[in-house]
């Protein structure tokens, strides 16, 4: 009995090894393991994560990992275009069968979460299943199309997926077909509930994605009008505005480098401000945007000197060329002030400038560049809390001046240019 007993036992793990064996280079007996645990766990989604944890050490999961994913969302391996592939077994206890809710997507999200934490290899497949998804948009039902979206919402909120995987939703067909702006819709209302429009902004920009939402559109409808008012209409205004904003900051820096190339090709005065004023009435840009883009244009066009004494002279010099430019777009007195919170915001981050602010605003003031009054309102109340103390400092015998002055002098104590 004993010899027997001995016999059936190791017979029982040689089964077993070659059960294993199998599984770890036959797909088919893999999603015959995967589908048999979810089918044996059920809609306890904490068990799924425990059985997925103890599996990992048996099954191959690098092999295998598109195949586990398929599995997770859709309750089976997935073919190209995304209907289920009919050969194999299939489980009803997936994302694609669970109760629409968030409360549900957010206990699944935790599923993966853990998963990917505790087997650190699958974070590129799981990424790469997410993409592969997205592209298999059209092969879902509306509903499961909510619910991946509201999933991919969570994980992206969560730092569990790269904003990257966004670009397969540029593909042509989904576009095409409408189902890429209202599948950003769900994701995006999902991603912002969970944290902010400053997260989902943040992860956009890092991954080069923050000046490409609108390619969601067909090129027909390929505009910030359109992009804005289907968002707004949907209830993200939060995305439509940072789109617009977006949009706003790469029309800011092309005007800022034509201007800068026309500047340092020598193009007359007249034509740059021409150029200016047609740009303002063009893009409907503020004359204060623009005079922040003249001023930089105008200080990015020099190699500044590293001494303090020497860059003072050197910035005088630059500003008193280039006085027209300045005094063509501060025509209105919200213009000047604005140029002299530009001026303090760039002493301030330049530091070898700190000491030469004074001898710019008063240069700025004897070319009529700004007025007494944008002064008198900088220095009382419109500054900015950079370097406040030292510039006030700097300005006051000169705001004295202004304010004993007789009506008309002009003659300056502090004037040594």
């Amino acid at each position: 009995h004993r010899i027997v007993h001995k016999y059936v036992i190791f017979g029982m793990h040689l089964w077993t090894c070659h059960m294993y064996e199998k599984e770890r280079f036959d797909p088919t007996q893999f999603q015959e393991s995967v589908v048999q645990g979810l089918n044996q766990t059920g809609t306890d989604l904490e068990a799924v994560a425990k059985f997925l944890d103890f599996s990992g050490a048996k099954l191959d999961y690098r092999r295998y990992a598109e195949t586990l994913f398929d599995i997770l969302v859709a309750g089976g391996m997935l073919a190209p275009g995304g209907a289920l592939s009919d050969d194999m077994t299939r489980t009803n206890f997936c994302l694609f069968t669970a109760p629409e809710d968030v409360k549900t997507m957010r206990a699944y999200a935790q599923v993966f979460n853990k998963l990917i934490r505790r087997y650190k290899y699958l974070e590129k497949g799981f990424e790469e299943e997410i993409k592969k998804l997205l592209l298999f948009l059209n092969g879902f039902s509306e509903s499961e199309r909510n619910k991946l979206a509201m999933l991919t919402g969570i994980l992206l909120a969560n730092g569990n997926l790269s904003a990257s995987i966004l670009s397969s939703l540029f593909n042509d067909n989904l576009v095409k077909e409408g189902l890429s702006p209202a599948f950003a819709v769900k994701l995006f209302k999902s991603w912002i509930s969970e944290r902010d429009i400053n997260s989902v902004a943040a992860s956009l920009r890092k991954v080069g994605m923050d000046n490409r939402l609108i390619e969601l559109f067909p090129l027909n409808k390929r505009s910030y009008d359109h992009f804005s008012k289907y968002f707004t209409d949907a209830g993200l205004k939060e995305l439509s505005d940072f789109a617009r904003n977006q949009q706003s900051l790469g029309a800011r820096k092309e005007l800022q480098k034509e201007l800068q190339e026309q500047m340092s090709q020598g193009v007359s005065f007249k034509e740059i401000i021409a150029y200016g004023k047609e740009e303002i009435k063009k893009s409907s840009i503020s004359e204060q945007m623009m005079i922040g883009i003249v001023w930089t244009s105008v200080m990015s066009l020099v190699e500044w000197n590293k001494k303090e004494e020497l860059v003072t002279e050197q910035a005088i010099k630059q500003l008193k060329q280039h006085s027209p430019l300045l005094k063509a777009f501060t025509t209105q007195d919200l213009s000047e002030l604005t140029l002299l919170l530009r001026v303090q915001d760039y002493c301030y981050d330049n530091i070898h400038f700190m000491k030469a602010f004074q001898k710019i605003v008063l240069l700025l003031y004897k070319v009529e560049v700004v007025s007494e009054e944008a002064i008198l309102k900088w220095y009382t109340e419109a500054h900015l809390a950079k370097g406040k103390s030292v510039f006030l400092e700097q300005m006051k015998k000169f705001v004295e001046w202004l304010k004993n002055a007789e009506e008309g002098e002009y003659h300056c104590p502090e004037d040594n240019h």
